[in-house]
């Protein structure tokens, strides 16, 4: 007779992530748990609690990351897996916390299963991922992965009130650690996440198998001209920093747009000044968010927009300023972590879809740390990052079960 696989214990998961929506609930289902924040704080706490309870050594790096240890039978480095507890502004339950959670799930069913595995087992809780009051996103794993100098992101400001910092925060929830990130080794990282887009549910697929993320440029500029009378000054003596942040909107929007486009292209913030009804706009504030799996194609693109935002500026006598906040590249994820995954679900009866990532995840700054990889699940109606983001039951059970199977894989359990 054949022997039926481990699973996780789903009604204890599915509780699990409802108690921490609870933190920071904001509406029917969303999550408001801003980085650094005090709901963020009580989560974490929370978490912490739960680890210890798990029998993990939890460790607080110095950029809070919360990285928990399960005893394997040798002293080899870790199999990683986790995500992020923090959400945008209005954000949902699922996303992050699913990978955090699921991972912690996964310790309490070797638990419950009195399995040890040849290789420790780490559950990771990165800081700042969603990067909402501090750039950059990915913030702890991008630190953990040493593609970011620690006192450098310390320093960070927040958006919204520059007398804070990303060091401020952490010692005011207390979660300035001593430990340095990146000390503790990885043997590789799995990321269990929804998928954030329609193309799972669309197809009736179970799992996504993720080869890979694309690549994410974040640019904001501010175009400066003159403030004036909207009535008694004539549009040929106009310095109108808002008409010239519309047409520059319009061209940014266009190119994503074109038949057959693999570039993605979204101005997701602007702010005029003074911003009254009956002023011609002195300054026009953007962001830009670009993104392609192609790596070429995003640089180029880059170059094109810039050109075009110069060409525009210049024209009707304005000025620019230019911040680069983002520049990842695309990250291919290795083939045997991907092929585990994929091996996992299939094993499971699930059916899979290999697919890039369209959004930036922690695993994408762990991919230059050690071999990486992601499991998605389905979003309904492709919902995230707003409060009605969620997925089903049956889809959080299926994503959690590969979890566990491909992470027992890898430790040799």
């Amino acid at each position: 007779m054949k022997k039926e696989p481990m699973k996780i214990n789903t009604q204890r998961l599915l509780e699990n992530i409802d108690r921490f929506a609870q933190i920071g609930k904001k509406g029917r289902i969303g999550v408001e748990r801003i980085a650094l924040s005090e709901e963020d704080m009580e989560a974490r706490d929370l978490l912490k609690r739960q680890m210890l309870e798990a029998g993990l050594v939890v460790h607080i790096d110095q950029l809070g990351n919360m990285i928990g240890i399960r005893k394997g039978k040798k002293d080899l480095p870790p199999v990683a897996m986790g995500s992020h507890l923090d959400t945008v502004y209005a954000g949902g339950p699922f996303d992050g916390a699913l990978g955090v959670l699921a991972g912690l799930e996964v310790i309490q069913t070797l638990n419950d299963q009195n399995i040890q595995t040849e290789h420790p087992i780490a559950l990771v809780n990165f800081t700042n991922e969603e990067g909402v009051r501090f750039a950059p996103d990915m913030m702890g794993s991008h630190v953990y992965a040493g593609l970011a100098e620690l006192d450098e992101i310390l320093a960070a400001k927040a958006y919204d009130n520059p007398e804070e910092t990303i060091g401020s925060r952490l010692k005011a929830i207390g979660y300035d650690g001593d430990a340095k990130p990146g000390s503790i080794p990885f043997h590789c990282f799995f990321e269990l996440h929804i998928e954030q887009g329609p193309v799972l549910e669309v197809e009736g697929i179970d799992i996504g198998v993720v080869e890979m993320v694309q690549g994410i440029h974040w640019t904001k500029y501010s175009v400066i001209g003159e403030a004036n009378h909207a009535g008694t000054t004539p549009i040929a003596y106009r310095k109108d920093a808002g008409y010239a942040a519309a047409q520059i909107q319009a061209f940014v929007g266009g190119l994503s747009r074109e038949a057959n486009s693999r570039i993605l292209t979204t101005v997701g913030s602007i702010q005029f000044e003074p911003n009254t009804i009956n002023i011609v706009p002195a300054k026009a504030s953007f962001t830009l968010d670009l993104r392609s799996v192609d790596g070429e194609l995003l640089l180029k693109t880059q170059e094109i927009i810039d050109q075009k935002i110069n060409s525009i500026v210049q024209q009707q006598g304005l000025t620019l300023e230019k911040e680069v906040m983002v520049r990842f590249k695309p990250v291919q994820f290795e083939a045997a972590m991907v092929n585990a995954v994929e091996s996992s679900a299939e094993q499971l009866g699930l059916s899979t879809k290999r697919m890039p990532s369209g959004a930036g995840h922690d695993a994408q700054m762990m991919a230059a740390f050690c071999p990486a990889t992601m499991v998605f699940i389905p979003s309904v109606k492709g919902i995230s990052h707003n409060v009605e983001e969620y997925s089903h039951d049956q889809d959080v059970e299926n994503g959690a079960n590969v979890l566990l199977r491909a992470v027992v894989k890898r430790a040799k359990g």
